[in-house]
């Protein structure tokens, strides 16, 4: 791997470590391009503030801290900075105005909720077997890769469905048409290899290669050692073997 996206930092609440840690890491794994994309900040209108997300306070220092660590390291590795968004149709034009003001380079679509996320949002973590819910998953992803705003598809499979495998694949291969045509890669994740969540899975990749998808690897880095994860690196060899994928090593990024 020479290149690697999807990256957080300890603003999110919920990673560890200093960016510099996180950079060395890399450099030490050869990681040639670095993508900071923290959870991106969102203040709703009566000031709820996700407690995953970045808060709106730290969203300078976010940026300051990067912006001078990418100039401190621009000889040794390609530094970029932007946020792991997910489209949420009632919220994203505002969140999306917020990425271009505050000065982001790129957009990763990580979607954990379906259609919205406060107050009443579905979290794609939980065990679901209701068909309508995953349909308007795969929606959101749809409509998220029709903004042309995104890089690419963060953990494609996260919607954690337990319901009959045929509606699975069939909502899937919805989602897959639409990124093969638009041309978007769909990440295989990391970080659910390394803890052994629900995804990656393989129904899911079986479809990704069936229908021509190109599949990018993505750390997902929430501590400095996986800020380059090479354990992980043979299971997401052997989805990409096994299912006949493309594999982008680099990534354009799209401008937002």
């Amino acid at each position: 791997m020479i290149a690697n996206y999807h990256t957080h930092t300890f603003r999110c609440g919920h990673a560890s470590g200093t960016e510099r840690e996180y950079i060395e890491r890399a450099i030490e794994g050869g990681i040639k391009i670095m993508g900071f994309s923290d959870h991106i900040a969102y203040a709703y209108p009566d000031g709820h503030e996700s407690g995953f997300r970045v808060g709106t306070s730290k969203v300078k220092d976010y940026f300051d801290t990067l912006k001078a660590l990418r100039e401190e390291y621009k000889d040794r590795i390609e530094i970029h900075i932007g946020w792991e968004s997910e489209y949420l149709p009632r919220e994203f034009e505002k969140m999306l105005k917020n990425a271009r003001e505050w000065g982001a380079e790129y957009l990763i679509l990580g979607q954990h909720f379906v259609n919205t996320e406060y107050p009443d949002g579905i979290y794609t973590g939980t065990p679901c077997a209701d068909e309508k819910t995953l349909s308007d998953y795969a929606g959101n992803v749809i409509d998220a890769i029709g903004t042309g705003v995104f890089s690419y598809v963060c953990h494609p499979d996260v919607f954690n469905f337990t319901g009959d495998t045929a509606v699975y694949k069939k909502e899937m291969r919805r989602l897959c048409r639409a990124a093969a045509k638009a041309e978007i890669p769909l990440e295989i994740n990391f970080l659910g290899i390394r803890d052994g969540r629900h995804y990656p899975r393989d129904d899911f990749w079986q479809v990704a290669g069936e229908e021509g998808c190109t599949a990018v690897f993505g750390f997902d880095a929430h501590d400095v050692p996986s800020a380059f994860d090479g354990a992980s690196l043979p299971e997401a060899q052997r989805i990409v073997r096994q299912y006949g994928l493309k594999l982008a090593e680099t990534v354009e990024l799209k401008k937002i």
